[in-house]
This record gives structure tokens, C-alpha cells and sequence, in this order.
């Protein structure tokens, strides 16, 4: 896998991997933070995929080998809830435009804005859980049908949301981004088949992380109609 590479892993290495680090820098050195965070924030957006590059290099220099799939999944769980909190408490830093911040989070008050933030963030959650699940086949099996449900009420959500939408063209928009999410909703159901014939479990890795992308990239799209 090269810079840019149109995978789900190297779209979700800066918010999943790399920001909370920083984040976490930040308590010791703000400054040195916001520098970086912005730095890397602006080469990813140039050059998509930089980021996954960088931390493949720092992995293979030190001899490691390690899942980035089923790592990246796991860690997804634990950016969730914190997501929107981390991303409002910069916007107003002079180091940071709006419009380099890429946040998957819903800004706006209303009900439908808000259930959809909480129904993305739960999809995810619950979509992080399989590396730790998928070995026990019965627990795994039941978190495969709240992986449906959670689908199900993400869809719900983008519904509601879609009246709100201005324009045509908008709510096409949204319309052609759920319709990819289906797509993939589908393409994750049919590796899990696959997967109870032939266990290769990092294929669902895959296939989850391209689900987390698609939850994101709905996100994006309303934020870019009606924020």
C-alpha cells in the first residue's frame, strides 16, 4: 500500500491514530501540538495518505509488524465519543482554519443533527469491538445483529436529516452517499458469510473499517450542506 491509496486504513490512521497523540501532547505542550496537528493535517490533505505512509515507515524501521487494520478498528472505539469535544476546542486556535479541521461530527443543534451524531459514533463503537469478539463465535454473532440494528438506525437518522438539507441538489447529495453506504453495509455482510466459510478475519477488518469511512463520509457530506 502507497500514499493515497484509496483504502479505508489510510483515511483513518490522522483522526484514529494520530490526533489523540497529539492531544495528549497537548496537556504537556500546546504550542508544539497545534504545530503539528497542523502540519499534518495540511500535508495529509495534499497528499491523502501520508500519514499511513509515515507510520508504516516508523513500523518498519523499528522491525514491527503489526495488523494496521485490526489495530486502527480496535482503536476507533476509543475516539468515538470524544470525537466532536476535541475537534470544537480548536476551532478557534490561530493556528487552524475551519476548513482544514476534518471533523465527523454534527455541529448543529437541532434533534435530527444530534441523533445523527449519536448514531454514527455508535455504529462505530460497535463495528471497533470485532477484533476482540470475532474469535468467540456466539458473542460475535450477537454483535453482528447490533451491527444491523445500528445500520438500521444510522439509515433512520440520514432520513430525517435529509429534510433539512437545502436545494436539489443537496439532497441528492446525500441521497448518492447513502446509497454508497448500503453498498458497503451489504459488501460487509456478504465477507461475513465468507468469513464463517474460510476465517480470514482481517477481510472484516477491512470490510468494517470501509463501513466506518462511509458512516464518516455521511457525516462530511452534511456538514458541507448545512454547517
Amino acid at each position: 500500500m502507497t500514499m493515497g491509496d484509496e483504502t479505508p486504513v489510510t483515511t483513518l490512521i490522522l483522526p484514529v491514530l494520530i490526533r489523540p497523540i497529539l492531544s495528549e501532547l497537548e496537556k504537556q505542550d500546546v504550542s508544539a501540538s497545534q504545530t503539528l496537528r497542523s502540519a499534518l493535517t495540511k500535508a495529509e490533505a495534499s497528499h491523502p495518505g501520508l500519514a499511513y505512509d509515515l507510520v508504516l515507515g516508523i513500523l518498519r524501521k523499528g522491525d514491527l509488524t503489526v495488523n494496521m487494520n485490526e489495530s486502527i478498528l480496535r482503536l476507533q472505539g476509543a475516539v468515538s465519543d470524544s470525537d466532536g469535544k476535541y475537534k470544537i476546542s480548536i476551532l478557534n486556535s490561530p493556528h487552524f482554519s475551519k476548513f482544514l479541521v476534518v471533523e465527523y461530527r454534527l455541529n448543529r443543534s437541532e434533534d435530527a443533527f444530534q441523533e445523527l451524531n449519536r448514531k454514527s459514533a455508535a455504529l462505530k463503537r460497535i463495528l471497533s469491538r470485532i477484533p476482540d469478539e470475532i474469535t468467540d463465535r456466539k458473542t460475535f454473532l450477537e454483535t453482528i445483529k447490533e451491527i444491523a440494528s445500528a445500520i438500521k438506525k444510522l439509515l433512520d437518522a440520514v432520513n430525517e436529516v435529509n429534510g433539512f438539507i437545502p436545494g436539489t441538489t443537496g439532497k441528492q447529495s446525500l441521497e448518492q452517499r447513502k446509497r454508497e453506504f448500503v453498498k458497503y453495509s451489504k459488501r460487509f455482510s456478504n465477507t461475513l458469510k465468507e468469513y464463517f466459510k474460510e476465517g480470514q478475519a482481517n477481510s472484516v477488518f477491512v470490510s468494517a473499517l470501509y463501513l466506518i469511512h462511509q458512516t464518516n463520509m455521511i457525516i462530511t457530506t452534511v456538514k458541507n450542506k448545512c454547517e
